[in-house]
């Protein structure tokens, strides 16, 4: 059965709060662990989320702001301190290359894991695997950032009545799923299309500080699970425009003009102490499930349509 599913490690903006640690996102996607700009304390949030080093197969930083990467020191010597074998690929602005280094080296250890950058330079697919594809797209915030996009490629799920119709079954399964077409004993031709119906892919995306542009609206694009920055209230748009930051009702908007099905809100501003205000804000907007998110919370992906 797969396992996906969101663990926020922390939702605050720019400094944290006694109910709120800095950012954190641990997306668990089948087997493959990616973490999402990991903040300040993010190691320790992980410890009370259940959350490993071995967990982590991908850290994903949007952009250099303290509140979305001082976490990565702590992280980078805890993958080294619990003996990971398996190389861990590290995503980033490539603008930000010097602070990664910076980061990853903060003081003395000894390094044992294989950390892989792979500093981002240009929108596009940046990674593939059995996850499908990581795809970067840029953001419109104060310094260099990038919204990133999971995308499941599009495939079909074999419907058994139609198998023991035909007569298809054990490895014969397989090879009609490889090869899209099978012949039968009697010589009948039986092709991967009557047999199955289409399995849509699964889509998740993650957007962090930016004002409205285009490229939050390509990461949230059929998004099944969409994590996204709401920073200020609409009272407040005029700040976040100066900013560059989202509103609670411009990140509804964005979901319910991307079709997007589950929508969750983070990275809050300390000077709101009410989050239902949020939540309200947003589901006045868009009609879909709306999560307020909370540190330690898990979030999973809708079940597929």
């Amino acid at each position: 059965m797969s396992n996906r599913e969101l663990v926020v490690l922390g939702t605050a903006s720019q400094a944290p709060t006694r109910s709120r640690n800095h950012n954190g996102y641990l997306l668990r996607w089948d087997g493959t662990g990616f973490l999402f700009d990991p903040g300040e304390g993010v190691q320790r949030q992980m410890i009370h989320a259940g959350v490993s080093a071995h967990d982590i197969d991908r850290i994903c930083i949007s952009h250099f702001h303290g509140d979305h990467c001082l976490g990565v020191p702590g992280v980078v010597q805890r993958l080294s301190l619990d003996r990971l074998r398996r190389p861990v690929h590290a995503h980033y602005p490539a603008s930000g290359a010097g602070f990664f280094r910076n980061l990853r080296y903060a003081s003395a250890f000894d390094e044992v894991v294989d950390l892989q950058e792979r500093p981002i330079e240009w929108e596009g697919t940046i990674a593939t695997g059995p996850f499908g594809r990581l795809e970067a797209v840029r953001l419109d915030h104060r310094i260099e950032t990038f919204g990133y996009r999971l995308v499941e490629p599009d495939s079909r799920r074999m419907v058994p009545e139609r198998l023991a119709e035909l007569g298809v079954r054990g490895a014969a399964i397989g090879k009609l799923q490889q090869e899209h077409t099978l012949r039968l004993d009697g010589g009948r031709m039986v092709t991967l299309e009557e047999v199955s119906v289409p399995r849509p892919g699964q889509r998740f995306g993650f957007v962090m500080d930016t004002r409205l542009c285009d490229g939050v609206f390509t990461v949230a694009d059929g998004a099944d699970l969409l994590v996204i920055e709401s920073t200020f209230l609409d009272e407040d748009a005029r700040l976040a425009d100066e900013y560059r930051h989202l509103t609670a009702a411009q990140a509804a908007r964005v979901a319910a003009e991307c079709g997007v099905r589950c929508l969750v809100l983070t990275h809050f501003s300390q000077r709101y102490s009410d989050p239902q205000r949020f939540h309200d804000e947003a589901a006045a907007v868009f009609d879909g499930t709306v999560v307020v998110a909370e540190d330690l919370q898990r979030v999973q992906v809708p079940r597929r349509r």
